[in-house]
């Protein structure tokens, strides 16, 4: 596993042990603000962890679609990226 794999795999990890605690935090009935900090950050771990995995994409998959002659395997591997930049910036 990569580096920057392991790195991804972190981040989702701090994420998801995050939103243990703020379903924790609103069971409690813990003051709004603090849990939406908490929100907030596991929102910044996982645009990161996202980034991450768009930077990996492009350098393994995309790179090597984009190097074949196959233009039907590159126009697929473009509508991917388009559509996953679309989710992402909604």
């Amino acid at each position: 596993m990569t580096n920057k794999k392991q790195k991804t795999l972190i981040n989702l990890k701090k994420a998801a042990s995050s939103l243990l605690k703020i379903i924790e935090m609103i069971k409690s009935d813990e003051y709004c603000i603090n849990i939406m900090q908490q929100n907030l950050a596991v929102i910044g771990l996982l645009r990161s962890a996202h980034e991450m995995l768009m930077e990996n994409h492009l350098n393994t998959c995309f790179k090597k679609a984009m190097s074949t002659r196959n233009e039907r395997k590159k126009q697929e591997m473009i509508e991917e990226i388009l559509l996953v930049t679309k989710l992402f910036n909604k």
